[in-house]
């Protein structure tokens, strides 16, 4: 998609997302731009404008099972605002932003608090069974791995992107822990929409990655042999 269509799209999302707020204009326009920019570092392959879009496509696909749409959406919008793939605490630092941005659009305390939850949620993509809005913010994060094949191979290949500062090797291993964990839950997919209309297409992408990765992994260890 071109990036200025990209940019509209998100815009005219953003202002419906905080038209019911007391905002100052000049405020939540700064407010977007420094959204924008954040997810259009270029060491973002995947984490970026487009993800957030993804998002909002899915949250709108699961809106009859949200409680608080406004606290989801901006939960979306901030979720990966701070992302560096050699930290560990994103998701702390994106709530803390979260925390900070908010009040100068008029949000209650209550609900900056929540917004937080959501976002601390997307750490480990655990919600609690009466957490539904944590359930559509999560499935919509993770709607990518029901993708269809090309599209999971794109996301698979720009996330490598985001790490390329890792050793080939090591990433073998740690990418294939991180898709295990998936495959080992009774479900990936929390809401009845996505888990019925995802959860098989996910489930086949996952292992396949895996596959491939092993594949990678014992044709590095073959090169190494051949070389010692």
């Amino acid at each position: 998609m071109h990036q200025e269509t990209l940019h509209n799209i998100l815009l005219s999302r953003w202002q419906e997302t905080i038209k019911h707020l007391p905002f100052n204009q000049i405020a939540a326009n700064k407010i977007f731009n420094d959204i924008i920019t954040a997810y259009s570092t270029p060491e973002r392959y995947y984490h970026k404008l487009e993800h957030l879009l993804h998002i909002f496509i899915t949250i709108d696909n699961l809106k009859t099972y949200v409680k608080d749409r406004q606290s989801v959406e901006f939960a979306a919008w901030f979720h990966d605002i701070i992302y560096d793939t050699q930290a560990k605490d994103n998701e702390e630092k994106s709530a803390e932003y979260a925390g900070e941005l908010l009040p100068i659009l008029g949000i209650t305390n209550n609900n900056i608090d929540q917004i937080k939850h959501l976002i601390l949620n997307t750490k480990h993509h655990q919600a609690a069974t009466d957490d539904v809005d944590s359930q559509v913010l999560l499935d919509a994060d993770l709607a990518i791995l029901a993708a269809d094949p090309m599209q999971y191979q794109e996301y698979a290949t720009a996330i490598r992107q985001e790490y390329a500062w890792v050793p080939e090797a090591e990433y073998i291993v740690g990418r294939q822990q991180v898709l295990e964990k998936f495959l080992q839950r009774d479900r990936i997919y929390f809401t009845s929409l996505m888990y019925a209309t995802g959860e098989e297409i996910a489930r086949r992408n996952l292992r396949q990655e895996i596959e491939y990765l092993r594949d990678k992994g014992d044709n590095c260890t073959d090169a190494i042999h051949r070389v010692s």
